[in-house]
């Protein structure tokens, strides 16, 4: 192996759940370059960060590392590594048995340091990334956002000699996305060698020097990160035409029935704290019919919390001034009553679902709210489920297996499953998170669709404003204050 390579692949192939996820890739990175690898959501982007990794051993073909990266090793910060994270903390919870009945879990500055004394590069990065606020807090009780610098600095505090960095600029509001894009700057001029995974062509720091394209899991194009981006054939495969979509079916018969004349939410002075931590300050949100909502604003500003009040998932909207579909929250009604006027679709419930179903068995699964399939259905649910594949053109899939679908294909499944059962709400936190340039498009088009042929209203949160769809005529925006965020509505 050459001084000047720090890690070579020969034929590298990697089978997943009986499914090529690579075939065949060979790539040089040299020492002194920079990498991004692109290309749309199945392509094989993180089948190969986990061989790189390590943490995928299965693989065929010839994987050589250099010794300085050997000695160095490698840091991987992913979605996937904080949703472990998080998972781990549920599992040792103990709230039950401690006499303050709260347990907070792995503090941010526990993960950071490890046994380390806090020090001078550790000062620095947390005042860099902004997350000093956050160093007390458990893992679960931070953002997407947060999560990401959090994993960020204690990946560069380890001294890698390559750090890949899987999406950095999602789950960031617009601030912080700008903010991301100075310290990856900042990053492509130290000693560590970068590797990117990217969904989008925009997504590429000016650093970056070399690309590497995958697409099905197969090297479509290497070399100087211009001269790639500049084939047609590359910015065809990242932007490729959207398919037709069918009328939408006949709205499913509901098992209830609303107040005449009520707005579907309404919030007065609704106050949210945990212990010293004040989330929500006198909300007072108005939510009437024939209207479709965006909600946005900063990591960590509260979203979260507030949907968990609407849909009947915080305990803490009892006693409190807060009406859903005309009735007093507190009035005797069960989460079950709350929970079937939604369709919900987020990245957990998509990462969370059950595996080995087709996509009929996924979408027909709406009618139950279950994560997965459990209860005896019918021809009639299999005909809705079929009508509404073809609304959204996924007609082509029914019978495949959900796992075989690329990530966009899947989120765009599970909206179909949110809307099976003629929702009165469609609630949709972070649709486009985790999804390229292409099916960000898809899903956005999908639920304007949805907004113009049917009665559906639709709540939509989002950090970048460049992923709303066109049918929003009301804004719920966080906006900073000195002594945290107002919530202030906007038509």
């Amino acid at each position: 192996m050459s001084s000047d390579i720090l890690l070579e692949l020969n034929k590298v192939s990697l089978v997943y759940r009986a499914l090529p996820a690579l075939e065949d890739v060979s790539w040089q990175f040299l020492q002194g370059q920079h990498w991004a690898c692109m290309g749309p959501n199945g392509a094989g982007k993180t089948s190969l960060a986990n061989i790189l990794s390590e943490q995928a051993s299965h693989y065929s073909g010839d994987y050589r590392r250099s010794q300085s990266l050997e000695q160095q090793g490698i840091a991987y910060v992913c979605f996937e590594q904080a949703k472990a994270l998080c998972e781990r903390d549920k599992k040792l919870d103990d709230s039950e048995t401690r006499a303050d009945a709260s347990d907070p879990g792995t503090l941010v500055e526990k993960l950071i340091l490890g046994d380390q004394a806090p020090n001078e590069q550790f000062h620095y990065w947390v005042e860099r990334l902004g997350i000093g606020h956050v160093l007390k807090r458990g893992l679960r009780y931070i953002s997407t956002g947060e999560m990401r610098k959090t994993l960020l600095i204690t990946a560069i505090l380890s001294k890698p000699r390559l750090l890949i960095l899987d999406s950095p600029l999602d789950g960031l509001d617009r601030s912080a996305q700008t903010e991301m894009r100075h310290v990856l700057d900042e990053l492509l001029l130290s000693d560590i060698s970068l590797l990117l995974l990217c969904r989008q062509i925009e997504d590429i720091p000016e650093g970056i020097s070399h690309l590497l394209v995958l697409d099905r899991g197969q090297a479509v194009a290497c070399g100087p990160a211009k001269a790639v981006m500049a084939m047609n054939r590359i910015r065809e495969l990242m932007a490729p035409e959207l398919p037709s979509l069918a009328p939408l079916p006949l709205a499913a018969a509901r098992p209830y029935r609303l107040a005449a004349g009520e707005p579907l939410l309404q919030l007065r002075k609704v106050n949210v704290s945990y212990g010293d931590l004040q989330v929500l300050r006198e909300v007072n949100w108005l939510f009437p019919r024939d209207t479709h909502c965006c909600v946005s604003g900063p990591n960590g500003c509260g979203k979260s919390t507030l949907l968990s009040l609407i849909t009947g998932d915080n305990h803490k909207a009892y006693g409190q001034d807060i009406t859903l579909f005309g009735i007093r929250r507190g009035s005797g009604e069960s989460i079950w009553d709350i929970k079937q006027k939604y369709g919900q679709l987020d990245n957990q419930l998509h990462l969370n679902f059950v595996r080995g179903m087709r996509v009929i068995e996924v979408v027909v699964s709406g009618f139950f709210d279950t994560i997965g399939l459990y209860d005896h259905w019918g021809d009639e649910q299999r005909k809705t489920a079929e009508q509404w594949l073809a609304a959204l053109g996924l007609e082509q899939y029914s019978r495949q297996g959900f796992d075989t679908l690329s990530f966009g294909l899947q989120r765009m499944v599970l909206l179909a499953r949110a809307m099976v059962k003629s929702p009165v709400i469609l609630l949709l936190d972070e649709p486009t998170l985790g999804l390229d340039g292409h099916h960000r498009r898809l899903i956005l088009r999908a639920i304007d669709h949805i907004a113009a042929g049917s009665d559906t209203q639709v709540i939509f949160v989002s950090h970048s404003a460049g992923d709303i769809p066109t049918c929003i005529n009301q804004h719920l925006v966080f906006e900073p204050q000195a002594d945290g965020f107002s919530v202030v509505s906007k038509n």
